[in-house]
């Protein structure tokens, strides 16, 4: 039997700390008005629940290159701060400063310091177990929603655009690209070998998808201009949607996989809880031959929750409660109280989460595969 740790290639779950690195490239001639927005901040960013230390860093060669390098008690706080709206104020005018920039995280597997040996392993916190096998894909979701009534015209515009060039260089490749929609939201996941954010760049600077892009402006709820790079970072910042947890079967996935998205409204303050739940119930599947699912990717911010899912058989022929990752009485009623019940409905007998899992099931707008070869 393979075990679960072998088979994540993702996860925001497993407790363990968290270190974020900031790469950054300052504008020249912005290092003090940098270092000063730094130090009105930091004190707002020590009390986030969650948080353990930060460091700020000038390199010692391009006094232009700045680093900040964060600890975490677990990746979920650190997700939930990133992707408020607290954040994106808060740290506007750093970027004001900023010519460019790259965030890594990762879970802390081994530290080893003078200091670590003696302190409570409570202060220590937890470590992560063992290294993951990952498949060399990095997954991103993007989420918005357009104007009602616009719905039909969006899903045309987005369906009918041309392709950009997959390759981006010789480590990074956009490998595919899936949209659906669920009313008037759109979520856009994409699959990227190598560097997500140089992935990202290139295909936003492609004129088949600028051209996408300016055509759906008219129909967004929240308005922006892609001409301007502040308008444009907080756009993309808010429609961030990560993910947070990745599992998928042993060996070459098969070719004639069938891909759905389900979208999950949970109450208010229950986004994370739901996606950790769903992540137990896909880890609990990975083991069963019989399950129908080969792989699955949690995207979840604030209350949103987007459970991308690759079924072996139609989605007709599978039982719903599998496919919504709910098996058994009480693990359908820890969903019915993570849930939005005034959007999802009843979600306690097996009609009622057939209904759900009809509703849920977002239309698939286009799913495009980058040529292995490209």
């Amino acid at each position: 039997m393979t075990t679960v740790s072998e088979r994540i290639s993702q996860s925001a779950f497993d407790g363990s700390k968290l270190r974020v690195v900031l790469m950054l490239d300052l504008h020249e001639g912005a290092q003090q008005r940098f270092l000063e927005a730094y130090e009105n901040l930091r004190n707002q960013v020590a009390s986030v629940p969650g948080h353990l230390t930060d460091q700020l860093c000038q390199s010692i060669e391009n006094p232009s290159q700045w680093l900040i390098t964060s600890e975490w008690e677990s990746a979920p706080p650190f997700l939930a701060w990133v992707n408020s709206e607290e954040h994106v104020e808060l740290v506007q005018p750093l970027h004001d400063c900023v010519s460019r920039t790259r965030s890594l995280r990762f879970s802390v597997l081994r530290e080893t310091s003078s200091d670590s040996a003696n302190a409570p392993e409570t202060a220590r916190g937890q470590l992560q177990a063992a290294p993951r096998v990952g498949d060399g894909i990095v997954r991103h979701a993007l989420t918005f929603t357009v104007k009602p009534g616009s719905e039909s015209m969006v899903a045309e515009i987005l369906a009918g655009y041309a392709s950009p060039e997959s390759r981006v260089d010789e480590t990074t490749r956009l490998c595919r690209t899936s949209l659906f929609m669920h009313g008037n939201r759109v979520v856009r996941a994409v699959e990227v070998q190598g560097d997500l954010v140089v992935a990202l760049r290139h295909v936003a600077e492609q004129p088949e998808v600028r051209a996408v892009e300016e055509a759906i402006n008219p129909y967004l709820e929240q308005d922006r201009d892609l001409t301007d790079p502040n308008s444009a970072r907080v756009f993309f910042t808010r429609a961030a949607l990560p993910a947070v947890h990745h599992i998928a079967m042993d060996g070459p996935a098969p070719g004639d996989l069938h891909r759905h998205a389900l979208y999950y409204p949970a109450k208010e303050g229950c986004g994370m809880t739901l996606a950790r739940m769903l992540a137990r119930q896909d880890d609990a599947a990975a083991d069963d031959p019989a399950c129908p699912l080969a792989g699955s990717t949690l995207f979840q911010r604030d209350d949103i929750v987007i459970r991308l899912i690759d079924l072996q058989k139609p989605l007709d022929d599978c039982d719903p409660d599998v496919v919504i990752g709910v098996c058994g009485p009480r693990k359908r009623g820890v969903f019915k109280r993570l849930m939005d019940t005034d959007e999802a409905g009843g979600l306690t007998t097996d009609r009622e989460l057939a209904h759900f899992l009809a509703r849920s099931d977002m239309d698939l707008i286009t799913d495009r595969r980058a040529p292995e070869d490209s």
